[in-house]
């Protein structure tokens, strides 16, 4: 079977990117910043918070952690940069296969925009270290869809927008590793939404949030998507 999609929104850390558990890392120093003591009551809480929101917007966590803007900004600041440092220092890898599946959705003409919860500053870093600058024609932000990042559809309807690869939204691929992944795909009306078991959320999660399909890996999405297309794909 092939399917009609022309345009794939993926998502980067847990889906196309492993980074270890950098978040929570960078979460740790963040917090520290704000005065949380590890250990504590309150520093565990905050961290169960992280861990059920991963793949939303960081500063919209914050904004949620600290409730004042000033704290939150600070906070997300020492975030970035923490997990900047990580980045650079070498923590992360592709997840196997994202890239080879990426350059075969591109080398059967679909076009692929790779889409994060962090800021774009983080965003690059990753690129970078990844050597990805130059594998898709987009990369967004949730600051490039007006500031809000997942669970609303807007960086998806961005991709849309911006690529002009699909004639409708039912010919968009929505795939990630987390629950807000999935509702900023059935929110965009989506024509495929799929969850990836390489990062945060579990196949009942992913399923709950309203994923369609369930893969091990990015690395299934070629067949999964193209099917016959795919050479040597026999089309099941």
């Amino acid at each position: 079977m092939t399917r009609d999609t022309r345009l794939v929104v993926l998502d980067m850390a847990g889906t196309t990117v492993a980074d270890g558990g950098l978040v929570e890392r960078a979460f740790a120093v963040a917090a520290g910043e704000l005065g949380v003591e590890p250990g504590s009551a309150d520093h565990a809480e905050k961290l169960d918070y992280v861990r059920a929101t991963m793949g939303e917007s960081k500063i919209s966590v914050f904004r949620h952690l600290f409730g004042e803007e000033p704290l939150a900004q600070r906070a997300n600041s020492a975030f970035e940069k923490a997990y900047g440092e990580l980045v650079d220092g070498g923590h992360i890898a592709p997840v196997a296969g994202a890239r080879e599946a990426i350059e075969a959705l591109t080398g059967a003409g679909r076009t692929v925009v790779l889409s994060t919860g962090f800021a774009r500053v983080t965003q690059d870093a990753i690129l970078d270290a990844l050597g990805w600058q130059d594998l898709v024609p987009l990369t967004l932000c949730p600051a490039d869809a007006g500031g809000r990042g997942r669970p609303y559809p807007d960086m998806v309807l961005e991709a849309f927008l911006r690529t002009g690869a699909a004639d409708g939204v039912q010919q968009i691929a929505v795939v990630g590793d987390t629950s807000y992944d999935m509702l900023s795909g059935v929110r965009a009306g989506a024509g495929l939404v799929a969850g990836v078991l390489t990062g945060a959320h579990d196949d009942a999660a992913l399923r709950a949030a309203g994923a369609g399909h369930v893969l091990g890996s990015v690395a299934e999405l070629p067949a999964l998507l193209l099917g016959s297309d795919r050479p040597g794909g026999d089309g099941r």
